[in-house]
């Protein structure tokens, strides 16, 4: 079977059809790492990069998640049997004092697509948390988003959060957001600021690799 057919039905956000493909690949005995990496996060990689570009826009990006999700609860089990790990693991929220969470959700699930482990903390998250999680879960990246110019200072208690619990040399703490700029970033002493979710995506997985 051709992998690349799974890779286009999930860029065309064809759920049902992408679990289908996904399960008869298996049945065909494909090896599930090839299944993940050359159907499911080939496919998200290209609509990232048409994201970029404006040539896709939000709910495109959605219906391809949630195609590429539905495949990948089939493969899940199949990986941990395995011993396959994600290639990183990432802890994202939305600051305290903050309810937005479609471009969290947006950032959570390309860097999914990048095959990343994501924790999401939801939003109103305080830095506490962001930092209790890390360090429990063992992540290599802490995501900070905030929509409002009130909340984006929380990601500076954040840095400070991760510098008290001396994990700050262990996390790369990514941040990003409406008001959020490379100045705000290198003031508070983030490690990274990225302006839309697919290029987040492509830092996490820099970081990660």
């Amino acid at each position: 079977m051709d992998l690349d057919l799974i890779s286009t039905k999930l860029q065309a956000g064809r759920a049902k059809e992408v679990k289908a493909l996904v399960q008869q690949a298996i049945d065909e005995g494909i090896p599930v790492q090839d299944i993940l990496e050359k159907g499911l996060l080939s496919g998200m990689s290209v609509i990232g990069e048409k994201f970029k570009n404006n040539e896709v826009f939000v709910p495109e990006v959605l219906v391809a998640a949630r195609a590429m999700n539905m495949g990948a609860s089939l493969l899940k089990p199949l990986l941990a049997a395995q011993g396959v790990k994600a290639s990183g693991k990432a802890c994202i929220g939305t600051v305290k004092g903050d309810l937005h969470d479609i471009g969290k959700n947006l950032v959570r699930m390309m860097l999914e697509g990048k095959g990343l482990e994501v924790i999401d903390l939801g939003t109103d998250v305080d830095p506490e948390d962001f930092i209790r999680t890390a360090q429990e879960e063992n992540c290599q990246l802490i995501c900070c988003s905030a929509l409002l110019t009130t909340t984006m200072n929380v990601m500076a208690d954040v840095v400070k959060a991760a510098e008290k619990a001396g994990i700050r040399d262990k996390v790369k703490i990514m941040i990003g957001g409406a008001p959020v700029t490379e100045a705000f970033c290198q003031q508070i002493g983030a490690d990274a600021y990225t302006p839309d979710a697919a290029s987040a995506a492509d830092r996490a997985a820099a970081f990660c690799a």
